[in-house]
C-alpha cells in the first residue's frame, strides 16, 4: 500500500513542476491571464512558478510534506479567487474557465487529503 501511496504522491506532485516551469516559459500568457488587481505582473508570475516548483519538489521528496502542501492549497484557492472567479463573472472564455476553477478545486482538495496524511504520519511517528 505504502508503494501506491508513493506513486501517487510523486504523481500529484509532477505536474506541478511542469506548471512552475511554465511560468518561466510562458510568462506573457499568465500575464494575459491576470486580473488587473494582481500587483507586479511578471514578478508575481515568476514567485508563482518558484513557489508551484518548490512545492513539488517538496512533495517528491517527502521533505515539509504537510507544509508544502498546505500551501499549495492556499496557493490554489488564491488563483480560484482572484484569477477564476473573476474571470467567470466577467464572461470570460466561461468553459475554459469554468474547466480550471473546477481543475483547482480538485488540486487543492488532493494537496488537503495529502497534508492530511502527513499530519496523521507525523502524529503515529510522534507517539512511539
Amino acid at each position: 500500500m505504502k508503494s501506491i501511496t508513493g506513486i501517487g504522491r510523486i504523481l500529484f506532485a509532477l505536474p506541478f513542476a511542469v506548471f512552475g516551469i511554465n511560468h518561466f516559459l510562458m510568462t506573457d500568457y499568465y500575464l494575459g491571464i491576470l486580473t488587473s488587481f494582481i500587483p507586479f505582473g511578471a514578478y508575481t508570475v515568476i514567485l508563482t512558478g518558484i513557489m508551484l516548483i518548490a512545492a513539488s519538489i517538496s512533495i517528491m521528496w517527502k521533505k515539509y510534506v504537510r507544509f508544502s502542501t498546505i500551501m499549495l492549497a492556499v496557493l490554489l484557492f488564491i488563483f480560484i479567487a482572484t484569477i477564476h472567479i473573476p474571470h467567470l463573472i466577467g464572461g470570460k472564455e466561461i468553459t475554459t474557465t469554468l474547466i480550471a476553477l473546477l481543475k483547482d478545486v480538485s488540486l487543492m482538495g488532493g494537496a488537503l487529503m495529502i497534508a492530511g496524511i502527513y499530519s496523521d504520519e507525523e502524529k503515529a511517528t510522534k507517539n512511539k
